[in-house]
């Protein structure tokens, strides 16, 4: 069985290189092409592994399509694929397309679905194969993987210490049950489906009267991005790097109790905040201590 690959980034590659350490005939990748001094990795590893190639944002056009459908294979893989597709190329391969999507489907739809899972508050996430269809992340599942969600995990670690390497075994696993005549057309109970929208900026500003759980969920599902951010002297400061620490000080929410060189301490509505990385606006991101004595944070400040 041919298998091809569309997708992009870090995962892409890890897929492709886990297929082809697996054996597996691959008879074409697409991925975005290359802009610059960095190619996409997913690019750059079927480049020396010698596949043919047609850049991921072609295939938006009939003749993209008409290009990919030699190469499509067998049966398509979307590995971290972020572009809009026709529906039409999930159709090409004989035994179809799937896709892996990074939460429990039909729950947290959409682009964002780590942020928002634990932003929420969930116990638990995962990740689903499924066969794409004409809505988004919509189609019937193959199989799901279930990961619980630590009570410091951010979107990075969650990610990258268990969505990617458990995503990368799942994507070899399916081809495994589509070659075997063994892979599920499981519909999606749509009456349990959630979809929230990217989370940007607007998302991810901190109030500081919410409860200190639900604070702390929005910072760790803002991080790496967009960066959960407050503001002090009118200037936007992301919050990156913290711990929910200790029972509830006297004070407002979002004042000022310690300042040391690793970092702050702020009042929370139920607990204390250790902030030990920031990122002022237009800035990189760097140790809080060193922040807060740049910026004039002071006992008692407060953030608005």
């Amino acid at each position: 069985m041919k298998v091809s690959i569309i997708g992009q980034a870090a995962f892409g590659e890890a897929v492709l290189q886990r297929l082809l350490r697996d054996g597996v005939e691959m008879s074409g990748v697409s991925a975005p092409a290359p802009a610059g001094s960095r190619p996409d990795p997913l690019w750059a590893a079927a480049e020396a592994a010698g596949l043919p190639l047609v850049p991921t944002a072609s295939l938006k056009a009939p003749e993209g399509v008409d290009q990919w459908r030699p190469l499509a294979g067998d049966l398509c893989l979307m590995a971290f694929v972020t572009d809009i597709l026709p529906v039409a190329l999930f159709t090409i391969p004989p035994r179809g397309t799937v896709q892996y999507h990074p939460s429990l489907l039909p729950l947290h739809r959409g682009s964002s679905s780590i942020n928002w899972a634990i932003i929420n508050g969930d116990a638990e996430t995962g990740l689903t194969i499924f066969w794409p269809d004409d809505g988004i992340d919509t189609g019937p599942v193959l199989l799901r993987k279930r990961v619980p969600i630590g009570p410091d995990d951010t979107v990075a670690s969650l990610y990258f210490n268990a969505l990617f390497p458990l995503g990368v075994e799942a994507m070899a696993e399916s081809v495994a049950l589509v070659a075997a005549g063994e892979a599920p057309r499981e519909p999606q109970d749509h009456r349990l489906s959630t979809y929230e929208p990217p989370c940007r900026d607007g998302h991810a500003a901190i109030r500081w009267y919410r409860p200190a759980d639900a604070l702390y969920a929005l910072i760790r599902g803002c991080n790496p991005q967009p960066g959960a951010w407050t503001t002090f002297n009118d200037a936007k400061v992301r919050i990156f790097d913290c711990r929910l620490t200790g029972e509830c000080e006297p004070g407002m929410p979002g004042r000022i109790l310690r300042i040391a060189d690793d970092g702050f301490d702020v009042r929370l509505n139920g607990g204390v905040l250790r902030v030990t990385r920031v990122q002022p606006d237009g800035g990189k991101k760097m140790p809080a201590g060193e922040w807060a004595a740049s910026a004039g944070l002071e006992v008692g400040s407060r953030f608005k």
